[in-house]
């Protein structure tokens, strides 16, 4: 299935910048293209558990996944800002 626009993906691999990791769920909110001709590029948005945008990332396509019937949601904390 082809990534769309506004559907919620899960993260392939970590982003420690962001506190992120490989699993998380986020809603893909815009495509990009690379400036010099390479991959193709997203923004996703990332919510906490109750709505409120934590993050908005620019990545390639390839750190996204499309959800599927076989996976399940999970919550976990973030850890503690130092």
């Amino acid at each position: 299935m082809a990534l769309q626009l506004y559907q919620d993906v899960a993260l392939t691999c970590d982003l420690p910048s962001h506190q992120l990791r490989a699993g998380d769920i986020a809603t893909l909110v815009d495509f990009v293209a690379h400036p010099n001709g390479g991959e193709e590029g997203c923004v996703i948005e990332v919510f906490n558990a109750v709505g409120e945008s934590i993050a908005v990332v620019a990545m390639p396509t390839s750190a996204v996944e499309v959800l599927r019937a076989d996976e399940i949601l999970t919550v976990r904390a973030l850890p503690e800002a130092s």
